[in-house]
């Protein structure tokens, strides 16, 4: 089956989710860091960074401004029917990409590893990434998510068994890793994070698949009972652990942690950990297509 592709109405769509991605965070992570306000002890250091933050969201979404200077990595998850192009998909992105990087919605963030050299516009090898899936709906759905660099400093891959962490190859185990890594970040990364989590799969799969579990919303459940357990158990533990908003000390380590799992070879057990900023900026549109 072939569709008509209006490139000027995607390549508008794609703008527009770029610029709120960008300078509008998502209701539900919002409502995430005011809760955890709320539950900071009054006066602290905590509360008060916490407010910042969240004065911080309200002028970004006023002024149409970055919510955080660093706009990060673009990183794409797009659903297309059978027949439409990944190419020409791929090409209307990068040049939404282009004009929102010339309108300041995102900061020029593409080096090139060899020369050093920013290309200026946000496109590059791998950039954006861009990462395709085939679905039965008559529509192109695209997910963004904008990751900054200090998040993805903090980010980190287990491989299991772990001697030094004491962690087998089980779900303790898992559990283990990820009190570990939030610890060793000690609020870099700008806590208070959220932790996307894959189990499983290579270390390029595990990965994205622990990006993706980002998209999630902040008070769903997971359909998983026992990863639903382990979601709940670390929020409450890595929220005891003391570190705080931006590492300042508090009750509010963590926003959430969401964890997806993958099959995976006999012989490899990974365990991916993508850490996320409290600016979880994260958006989605979806595009209804008409047949040729």
């Amino acid at each position: 089956m072939s569709y008509l592709l209006d490139e000027n109405k995607i390549f508008e769509e794609v703008l527009e989710l770029i610029r709120r991605t960008s300078t509008d965070l998502a209701d539900d992570v919002q409502a995430s860091l005011k809760k955890a306000m709320s539950n900071e002890n009054p006066g602290s250091v905590a509360e008060n960074t916490l407010g910042k933050i969240l004065d911080n969201v309200e002028l970004a979404r006023q002024n149409s401004t970055p919510i955080c200077q660093d706009t990060g990595t673009n990183i794409y998850y797009v659903s297309i029917p059978c027949g439409v192009s990944m190419r020409r998909i791929e090409e209307i992105i990068n040049c939404a990409t282009i004009t929102a990087t010339k309108k300041a919605y995102l900061r020029p963030n593409a080096v090139d590893s060899i020369t050093g050299i920013n290309s200026g516009d946000n496109t590059g090898i791998m950039a954006p990434q861009i990462h395709f899936e085939e679905w039965d709906r008559s529509a192109i759905q695209i997910k963004l998510m904008l990751k900054g660099g200090g998040s993805e400093n903090v980010s980190g891959q287990y491989t299991l068994p772990n001697s030094k962490i004491g962690a087998g190859r089980d779900l303790d185990g898992v559990y283990k890793c990820i009190i570990d890594a939030v610890s060793n970040a000690q609020g870099l990364g700008c806590s208070s994070g959220i932790i996307g989590v894959g189990i499983g799969g290579d270390r390029a799969s595990g990965m994205k698949w622990a990006k993706k579990q980002l998209f999630r919303k902040m008070d769903d459940i997971n359909e998983n009972p026992e990863l639903a357990k382990l979601e709940d158990r670390l929020f409450s533990d890595l929220n005891e652990l003391g570190i705080g908003p931006m590492g300042f000390g508090g009750k509010s380590t963590v926003l959430g942690v969401k964890i997806g799992a993958l099959h995976r070879l006999p012989a490899s057990f990974f365990v991916s950990i993508a850490y996320m900023c409290w600016a979880n900026r994260r958006r989605e549109t979806t595009i209804e297509l008409e047949n040729e």
